[in-house]
């Protein structure tokens, strides 16, 4: 009896069957009989059960009761069910390739079965002429219904390629599905990056990101502006509702404080939009790295930094400006056994390789060798203000010779002290690898930089508190690493490696950043 009573948490979150079409009665029953909860069944993942009950809403291990009623599952024959809705960018490529793997991992079988020209359902078995064990369905629609989908409890998962709006948040938290932007509630799957791109016959090599927020407001209106031909420019975006459409206008027009003109030309996915930019010599527009198709990548350019394309390693550090992480929204409740360990397996290295070789970019840290960065340390002495002087430059370059940059890169929420997703992703991911004694016996250095806006010395204490901020996040993030094992500094640098012009918000932001040193 006491055992059970340890195993009922109330108001526990916890695994809910989407399209559930009723709970129905049940009752559960102690071993001994000394204990019973009569109520409505909300949901069960093949080891908990949760029940609606005059008490409220209570949590039970399976394993110390027996049910009763209608509504009692199939303990023999249980089927883990998880639905995933939302951006097809991720669910047609992206996840039938991890799932292949996982289940080559966990010696499973899967087979494949076209629901719908938008659904798509995974079977998966213990082995050759098993039972089956679980079912994946993928529903290939936007992110703007993903979202709608794990609201109105349809989805288990959304796959979105934006974060949750505010509105979204507030909407998930009454709805009973957590706080969207606690740890842990946002995955960042995978990595990609907004590009400028045009037809391969346009003479135009690169722009910067200012030239393109007023090209996309309208205020450019012909090529011969951006150093082409004397014609029209024809703008192309992704369809409003795609995370794609909505993060260019994030990105790149609300950081400059501009709006969208009416004229665009939408699509409703990338390749529909690489092939309408690829065969129009006078169109400029934006879409993803991975969806780049047959268009030519323009290079953001800048006075006061060099030309960025979104290589790999740009888009993991997050020197590429407008990167655009993948996301999975997960609510505040119980998954299926099956639906966890394959959660577990995307943060895997075998699970990293997949996402590379699908032609996205993966989170494992590289190290980056000093003579592989000469071009920013170039820049570094080409844009030395004033006020930092040689003396300056000379001790970045004594204190970080002996190291190795991570491609481990962090940087904060614009106005806020808040990592951005892409860094609190890389804050658990260094955690982890601290957990798992990778940096056992080595040295981290924590490396704050800053953008040129005020005083020198200013900066670099800013830097500092900022590259110390960090520092303190993945100690804590790191639970079980033993940390006597691990050096652990921070050091400043604050506006003595600018990666971009501070003219703008978007420079600053790529300015303002802790790197990560490791020897």
């Amino acid at each position: 009896m006491a055992g059970l009573r340890a195993a009922i948490i109330a108001a526990l979150s916890f695994w809910m069957m989407p399209g559930l079409a009723a709970a129905q009665d049940v009752t559960l029953r102690s071993h001994d009989g000394s204990v019973e909860i009569s109520g409505n069944l909300l949901g069960f993942d093949g080891e908990f059960y949760r029940v609606d009950t005059i008490y409220g809403e209570l949590t039970v291990d399976g394993s110390g009761v027996a049910c009763d009623g209608p509504g009692c599952p199939n303990l023999e024959n249980y089927v883990a069910r998880m639905v995933f809705s939302g951006a097809p960018t991720i669910g047609r490529v992206l996840m039938p390739a991890l799932i292949e793997a996982f289940a080559i991992r966990g010696d499973y079988e899967v087979t494949r079965e076209q629901l719908s020209p938008q659904e798509t359902r995974y079977a998966i078995s213990g082995g050759v002429d098993s039972d089956l064990i679980g079912e994946f369905i993928f529903r290939l629609t936007n992110t703007d219904e993903g979202f709608a989908d794990l609201l109105a409890n349809e989805a288990d998962i959304a796959m979105t390629l934006r974060e949750a709006r505010r509105d979204e948040v507030e909407r998930a938290r009454d709805a009973g599905l957590g706080d969207l932007t606690a740890p842990g509630r946002a995955r960042v799957l995978a990595l990609d990056a907004l590009i400028p791109v045009v037809a391969p016959s346009n003479p135009v090599q690169g722009i910067s990101l200012r030239e393109l927020s007023r090209v996309l407001a309208g205020e450019i209106t012909n090529w011969s502006r951006l150093g082409g031909p004397d014609a029209p420019v024809d703008v192309h975006l992704w369809e409003a509702s795609t995370g794609i459409g909505q993060a260019s206008v994030d990105q790149v027009l609300v950081p400059d404080g501009r709006e969208l003109l009416e004229k665009v030309v939408r699509h409703k996915d990338g390749a529909a939009f690489a092939e309408a930019v690829a065969r129009d010599p006078f169109a400029l527009g934006l879409t993803t790295r991975s969806e780049q198709g047959n268009t030519w990548e323009l290079a953001l350019t800048g006075q006061c930094g060099f030309a960025l394309r979104a290589t790999r390693r740009a888009v993991k550090t997050e020197d590429y400006p407008l990167t655009a992480p993948l996301f999975l929204y997960l609510p505040a409740r119980r998954f299926p056994k099956l639906g966890r360990e394959f959660l577990t397996y995307l943060r895997d290295p075998s699970a990293q390789l997949v996402i590379r070789r699908a032609g996205f970019v993966d989170q494992t840290p590289e190290e980056i060798e000093i003579n592989a960065q000469g071009d920013r340390f170039a820049n570094a002495i080409a844009q030395a203000g004033e006020e930092l002087g040689l003396t300056e430059l000379q001790r970045m370059v004594q204190v970080l010779s002996p190291l190795k940059r991570l491609t481990t890169t962090f940087r904060f929420e614009t106005g806020s002290v808040r990592l951005d997703a892409q860094s609190r992703s890389n804050a658990e991911q260094l955690a982890r690898a601290m957990e798992l004694g990778l940096y056992d016996a080595r040295r981290l250095v924590f490396v704050g930089f800053s953008d040129g806006e005020g005083a020198a010395n200013a900066n670099r204490e800013i830097a500092l508190r900022r590259a110390e901020t960090v520092q303190r996040a993945v100690v804590r993030a790191a639970e079980t690493a033993n940390l006597d094992r691990i050096g652990l500094e921070a050091e400043a640098f604050g506006e003595a490696m600018p990666m971009a012009c501070d003219d703008t918000a978007w420079g600053r932001q790529v300015n303002r950043r802790v790197e990560v040193w490791v020897r």
